[in-house]
């Protein structure tokens, strides 16, 4: 591979299509939390803030996590809503100024289950599937039967929302420990009923249900999107699959059930997900999701920065990294699309310098800006 073909990425700017959907990139920008909607609801900050990465020629963004319609969904208060006519108002204003700069854009429809980000209480009992937030750590309640079921409504309710408002896909958050992540988890969900069970396909069924109540909502068109991760913020080394065939067994469903693109959340997205198969440079999550499914897949993870987003939180910056481990494995396939969380929050113009092979004009990542909506 030559020096020129590292500067200038040619492969990260070809078009996708799937569905409705039609990208003139495949670069995505990756939900990341925010927490700067006041009670819940986003306002014009949130619109430009948005529309600016847009006018930089992000391919497609996804917002931050913004929760569905249950009691204790948030673990934050400054988390926007999906729900109600003032969050719905608000949300139709961000789309439609991303609309206005060119670009495509869909919710990342969430609910926290019973994880922590701090001091801050929901008025109501955080719920999950069995009463913890990580393995033998109890926190809130344990989902009743109606609990699951309106769950599952809430998310279909939202999705249907974000058709009718105009985005242009949905992406549910199965991932990091949250909600539909802590029913996937042996550690978390300890149901004996049709809920939960000893296998990952068992444990999948509320995943499976949403999926459908969002499909049946949305219509066959509407592109849905599930983010998905091994890893726990609970436990990093935590894996729901430890080899293809149990891979398979979890995502398969999934895909049955009506997820169009699979989003497969690693801290370092040049990892392989099996070494002891294919090798140090084998798939990543993502490839080797596209490979035992074959729908299309996001992959994201640390991309162009030197370290993973953990040290942000402690107020660690990451010094931009070339991007020659990404252009390998988009240039044969392995995944469709990638997503890039810190770098675009710092830097809004961060895919125009890569399209234009402006590396020396990339800028390091301060955590500063985890605190900065701009």
């Amino acid at each position: 591979m030559t020096t020129d073909s590292l500067a200038r990425p040619d492969t990260l700017f070809r078009p996708f299509s799937y569905k409705s959907l039609s990208l003139k990139n495949r670069i995505v920008m990756a939900p990341m939390t925010r927490g700067m909607a006041p009670e819940g609801i986003p306002g014009a900050a949130n619109a430009d803030y948005y529309a600016k990465r847009a006018a930089h020629e992000v391919g497609l963004i996804l917002s931050e996590g913004t929760v569905i319609d249950r009691p204790a969904s948030r673990n934050l208060p400054g988390i926007p809503f999906f729900h109600g006519d003032a969050a719905l108002a608000g949300w139709k204003g961000v789309i439609d100024a991303v609309h206005a700069q060119g670009g495509k854009m869909g919710p990342q429809l969430w609910h926290t289950g019973s994880t922590r980000a701090g001091a801050w209480e929901p008025e109501a009992p955080v719920e999950s599937p069995s009463g913890l937030v990580g393995p033998g750590d109890l926190r809130g309640v344990a989902m009743s039967e109606a609990d699951i079921e309106a769950t599952i409504a809430a998310f279909a309710k939202s999705a249907k929302a974000a058709k009718d408002l105009g985005f242009d896909v949905a992406e549910l958050h199965g991932a990091h420990g949250y909600l539909i992540d802590q029913f996937f988890w042996s550690g978390t969900n300890l149901r004996t009923d049709a809920w939960g069970g000893e296998t990952i396909e068992a444990r999948s069924r509320f995943a499976v249900e949403v999926v459908k109540a969002v499909r049946a909502a949305v219509g066959p068109d509407f592109p849905i999107i599930l983010r998905l991760s091994q890893w726990k913020q609970q436990d990093y080394t935590a894996k729901l699959a430890s080899d293809p065939a149990e891979m398979e067994r979890w995502l398969q469903p999934l895909v049955d059930a009506g997820v169009d693109i699979l989003h497969c959340s690693q801290r370092r997205f040049w990892e392989p997900e099996f070494p002891e198969i294919d090798g140090e440079e084998g798939l990543n999550f993502a490839g080797w999701a596209k490979k035992i499914t074959g729908v299309p897949t996001i992959s994201v993870g640390s991309v162009g920065l030197s370290s993973d987003f953990g040290g942000a939180f402690a107020g660690q910056g990451s010094e931009v990294t070339p991007l020659d481990k990404l252009v390998r494995r988009m240039e044969t396939d392995e995944f469709d699309l990638i997503a890039v969380g810190r770098a675009l929050l710092g830097d809004a113009q961060w895919v125009e310098k890569v399209k234009a092979g402006a590396m020396d004009r990339l800028q390091n990542f301060d955590a500063a800006a985890l605190a900065e909506l701009v």
